[in-house]
């Protein structure tokens, strides 16, 4: 990705120029922060998200995609002549570093949280994004607890978890296969996949055939594949990163396993296409955004536009396009909101967005649903690193 170490650090010239002082820091906490505007210089957004570690490429190929739009967007004067300013912090999808990077983020008072990657981590950053009213835009999950109860500081621009186990758990059952397992995360990514999956399979009168799990960060995958795939299930459903997938399909494979894969979005599609290499052909992957690289789309055509305008420095793949789309609905709500960077305007600027498209990817947004999308496909991994829809 050409991407430094030091590219995922907060720009110490900006974080001068926006000190946030103790009043500030109280009145955020006591309720008005919605109201408090961006007055001058950039607008500025926060993003916590693995840079390093196993789930880095989630992180970097996201940010990526946004970039994208908001440079290009900074190119053509920025919101009402003020340019889109984009700080990230790493927390290795670990939630202790990503809540202390939320905090980092709140006290240099940005407009809001963009883009943060995973479940966990997000659900550690919820209580106080929302004690101090800041909006949270376009998390990287499609986790429930981000979407129930409804919280009018949280926008989605990706389909749920449930949207994509339910059409997996279709396609399945469809086919014929009803000894369903599943492969997840010790933790809460993990359990928003095993209840999807769960609460689908019910709907046939069916409940998983049996399950495994992996440490979050971890490749060990030993136990999980001796009692999986001892189970002789017909398929699995695994709810990880690209890391922890690749090495449990290897290692099922090794052991004999002759069933099929399944993957939600949030793996990482490309990322697990390059650790399997061809060991991937007929892994099958659930998708929430458009195919990037199938022009037939409207949005497709300009994510790729906006690549070769960039200088093609940023691969075309599932994540990329999701930071891509996210950064074009974010300066939609902006402009909605007449370009005044208050965080009440941001919400209410995406509010009036209502039903509508972006690039032709439709979007619905109201005062009383913040789920922005429901698309959801499948795709399968062909083995010499390409992506079939």
């Amino acid at each position: 990705m050409g991407y430094k170490q030091g590219d995922f650090t907060m720009k110490q010239g900006v974080l001068g120029r926006r000190r946030f002082s103790a009043g500030l820091a109280i009145a955020a906490l006591s309720g008005t922060g919605m109201a408090r505007a961006q007055t001058d210089g950039p607008i500025v957004l926060g993003q916590s998200a693995p840079f390093s570690g196993p789930a880095a490429q989630l992180g970097v190929q996201f940010h990526a995609g946004a970039r994208l739009h908001f440079d290009a967007v900074n190119a053509q004067g920025g919101i009402g002549r003020r340019p889109v300013e984009l700080l990230t912090l790493d927390d290795g999808y670990e939630p202790d570093r990503c809540v202390a990077n939320t905090r980092k983020f709140i006290e240099q008072d940005v407009l809001a949280l963009f883009g943060y990657v995973g479940t966990p981590t997000s659900l550690a950053a919820l209580p106080l994004f929302t004690q101090a009213r800041v909006p949270f835009f376009a998390p990287f999950t499609g986790a429930e607890g981000l979407r129930q109860p409804f919280n009018r500081l949280i926008f989605h621009v990706r389909a749920s978890y449930h949207a994509e186990t339910a059409l997996i758990v279709r396609q399945l059952t469809n086919l014929g296969l009803h000894r369903i397992a599943v492969f997840h995360q010790d933790d809460a990514y993990g359990k928003a996949g095993l209840d999807g999956v769960t609460r689908a399979l019910a709907t046939q009168n069916l409940q998983p055939h049996a399950t495994g799990t992996v440490p979050r960060n971890s490749v060990d995958v030993a136990g999980a594949v001796d009692k999986l795939v001892a189970a002789q299930p017909e398929a699995i459903v695994q709810v990880c990163t690209y890391a922890a997938s690749a090495a449990f399909v290897r290692a099922a494979r090794k052991a004999g396993y002759g069933g099929t894969f399944y993957n939600l979005s949030f793996v990482g599609t490309q990322a697990l296409a390059d650790a399997l290499g061809p060991d991937g052909a007929g892994v099958v992957v659930s998708q929430v955004m458009p195919s990037p690289y199938q022009t037939k789309r409207q949005i497709v055509r300009e994510f790729q536009e906006a690549i070769r305008r960039g200088g093609n420095k940023v691969q075309p793949n599932y994540s990329s396009m999701e930071g891509y789309v996210a950064a074009r609905v974010f300066t939609e709500g902006l402009r909605e909101a007449g370009g005044r960077a208050t965080r009440e305007a941001l919400v209410s600027g995406l509010e009036a967005l209502g039903n509508t498209t972006v690039g032709g990817f439709a979007v619905n947004f109201g005062a009383n649903s913040h789920a922005g999308s429901r698309f959801v496909e499948l795709s399968m991994l062909t083995g010499d690193g390409r992506v079939k829809t």
